[in-house]
């Protein structure tokens, strides 16, 4: 199967690339706005104001080593306003996004086109690749060689092992091995349909799993390496946010040298370097560990591991969920005895290596793996660091009701400032990037200090000397917002329920219901219900199955992908969800007319994580409060009543069934960090409102997207 999604890399790219650096010369400023408007004719869109402006940002940034945070409203099109400035410097650019569905826009149509467009300018085609962890690729020993067994015999076959090819993961890792003779990718997101994570982790390894390409027998054909040597030549870099915490945070390599990063979908950028910081010691890895030990450790290591397991198994049956300031002893000494066991056996996997075991070596380098990760996490969970949070949760999957120690640093906006910002100008774009109706916040967040902030529009002498990108620089920044093509004002109406209770932590809010139900029947249906937990959307599709006609559809009783087509292919659908309908979801047109948000969606009192942010911040003189529960909040609002208006023509309103927006100090904060929606609480306006909306509605367009 051919799949040119990957790259646009030719067989002799080589030959067409100037150089492994990627560096080309830069095309004159002043032939800038004839190459955006070249890109836009070329994507079939529309030149936006915003998106001019934007694109002078992003050059301006460049061409003077300064960092860039932009506001982009819906419908700007940012992704040309960085990509043609980016290609025109003539510098490596990595684009780092948080969704598969904007890397394969870029790829797929963004960057295609506008090579094409550009190439009469550029006089040359700019190279492009998508890059991913190696977990994403499927490994070639694994899918023709076999899986390292978790009970220490070796290689196995993973189809006999799940059932055999009648069982449902047997068939699963058989067409793994059918798609690895045809696919050229081997991206895990090129396979249509796809497999579960378990089959999948059975044709897959993780980098420190990996044998390496010079001692693999598939080292010459493995589809990681390929991406890797792809994105080597490439001119343009497509990944994740995870690798570049990898890249920035860890001190490890993956991306290739360039001198300008993009970060779109930044909003999500704290949140997913944390993710890839975290770590977790669980009762199930740490058993893992033990069985794959069992054959190629020496018998003191492995009984030494086996009963540091047993130990802390007995402990996290038990153990209450929370967060832990400091490991009690009896805790401490668990941990201790994981990390001593791990540590023998990865000592005595070395003293084993050259002992006529090299046709294991796959099993050994799993082994090592797992070893390895357990002496680091428990290593850190012992190092008490202020810098990190440690906390025990609970897991009620399959009955088991086991504990397992989670640790993740307190915060990473040190950890960007060091990693993220040296040797290279930064842009962060994003439809949200303003809280409260300024980017200190968020910026602050990233690791950007609002002592280093230059003036949004740039004038002769306020440019200080960054002093070039040396061990320390200052990451000097700006902040634009370029708005939204779209007229909020008469397009949108914000309307805050004032008349309600107070929302308590009882789900059940039998005012609330009543407004919901009256709600839905003005707006005929055509409703997104976004609600703060699974529980409240529960309850809420029950009672309007019950109170209404109206089909409601639920997340989690279907595929998301599913449940959003059938939604916007029915006017009088409705869909309630929790946290990922808040963002990414795109329907534009009639089929979506009301939004509904049933509260501020605030973290949970008990998050150890956001708590210890929060304690943290008033620590240090600040308002935790604001700067924790309040931002985090206004961010998923922002972005869910961003789900109201896609497109020129789009009509409706956001309603908030929480009347702190509105009589709380702190709502204004909320309210200015959403789109500038006409605002009212007037109960009997919005149900007119919704009513004449419904009456003029245009009929259901066909057109879904996620993004």
């Amino acid at each position: 199967m051919t799949n040119d999604s990957e790259s646009q890399l030719p067989a002799d790219a080589a030959e067409d690339a100037a150089d492994d650096s990627a560096a080309h010369d830069a095309v004159p400023r002043a032939q800038l706005p004839e190459l955006l408007h070249a890109a836009v004719a070329a994507v079939g869109g529309v030149e936006r104001p915003g998106q001019v402006r934007m694109a002078e940002a992003v050059a301006d940034a460049v061409d003077h080593g300064e960092h860039l945070l932009v506001q982009a409203g819906t419908g700007t099109g940012k992704s040309l306003a960085y990509l043609v400035p980016a290609l025109a410097h003539g510098d490596r650019v990595v684009v780092a996004t948080a969704t598969l569905a904007l890397q394969r826009q870029l790829v797929e149509r963004d960057l295609p086109r506008t090579v094409e467009a550009l190439h009469p300018v550029l006089r040359r085609r700019p190279l492009f690749a998508m890059l991913k962890g190696r977990s994403n690729y499927l490994c070639l020993h694994r899918a023709n060689e076999g899986t390292p067994s978790d009970e220490g015999e070796g290689l196995f076959d993973p189809v006999e092992a799940m059932g055999g090819p009648a069982g449902k993961l047997g068939q699963e890792v058989l067409r793994l091995r059918e798609w690895a003779d045809e696919t050229e990718t081997g991206d895990r997101d090129d396979m249509t349909p796809g497999v579960s994570d378990k089959a999948w982790a059975q044709l897959s390894v993780t980098s420190k799993e990996c044998l390496g390409a010079t001692r693999c027998a598939y080292g010459q054909e493995c589809f990681a390496e390929k991406a890797r040597e792809r994105a080597k030549l490439a001119d343009v870099v497509v990944t994740n946010h995870a690798m570049l915490a990898i890249d920035a945070i860890e001190g490890a390599p993956v991306l290739p040298e360039h001198g300008l990063l993009i970060v779109d979908e930044a909003h999500e950028l704290v949140n997913r370097v944390t993710g890839a910081a975290t770590a977790e010691l669980t009762v199930g890895a740490v058993n893992r560990a033990v069985k794959r030990a069992a054959r190629l450790a020496n018998e003191k290591a492995v009984d030494a591991l086996q009963a540091a397991a047993e130990n802390y198994h007995g402990l996290m049956e038990t153990a209450q969920p929370g967060r832990v300031e400091e490991l009690p002893e009896y805790l401490a000494y668990a941990v201790t005895a994981i990390r001593d066991a791990s540590r023998q056996v990865i000592t005595s996997l070395g003293e084993t290596r050259d002992k006529g075991l090299s046709d294991e070596d796959a099993v050994r380098k799993q082994t090592m793996a797992a070893a390895e990760t357990l002496h680091e996490t428990a290593e850190r969970l012992l190092a008490d660091s202020e810098y990190d949070v440690v906390w025990i949760e609970r897991s009620d999957r399959f009955g088991l009701g086991t504990g397992s120690l989670r640790v993740a640093p307190l915060s990473v906006s040190g950890l960007l400032r060091e990693g993220l910002y040296k040797e290279r100008s930064v842009v962060l774009t994003s439809a949200t990037l303003k809280l409260g109706g300024d980017f200190n916040g968020v910026a602050a967040s990233v690791g950007l200090p609002s002592d280093a902030r230059l003036p949004d529009v740039r004038t002769p002498g306020d440019e200080p000397d960054p002093g070039g990108f040396g061990d320390d620089p200052v990451p000097f920044w700006r902040g634009i917002d370029v708005g939204s093509p779209f007229k909020y004002p008469k397009q949108g109406i914000l309307y805050v329920a004032r008349h309600l209770a107070d929302p308590g932590r009882d789900p059940e809010r039998p005012d609330m219901l009543d407004e919901l139900a009256e709600l839905i029947g003005a707006a005929g249906g055509r409703t997104l219900g976004l609600f703060s937990s699974m529980r409240g959307a529960q309850a809420a599709a029950e009672a309007m199955r019950e109170r209404l006609d109206n089909r409601i559809l639920l997340q989690g009783e279907d595929t998301l992908g599913e449940l959003i087509r059938e939604f916007a292919s029915d006017a009088t659908t409705c869909l309630f969800g929790t946290l990922s309908l808040w963002q990414g979801v795109d329907v534009p047109g009639s089929a979506c007319q009301l939004v509904v948000m049933d509260r501020v969606p605030f973290p949970r009192p008990d998050d150890p994580l956001m708590s210890a942010r929060q304690k943290d911040v008033e620590q240090r003189g600040g308002n935790g409060f604001m700067a924790v529960a309040a931002t985090h909040a206004a961010l998923l609002m922002a972005q869910g009543a961003g789900r109201l208006v896609r497109a020129a023509d789009d009509r409706g309103v956001v309603a908030v069934l929480d009347p702190r927006v509105e009589t709380k100090r702190y709502g204004g904060f909320f309210r200015s960090s959403m789109p500038e929606f006409w605002y009212t609480t007037d109960r009997n306006q919005v149900r007119r409102s919704l009513a004449a909306i419904d009456a003029s509605a245009p009929p259901i367009r066909p057109v879904v997207r996620r993004g």
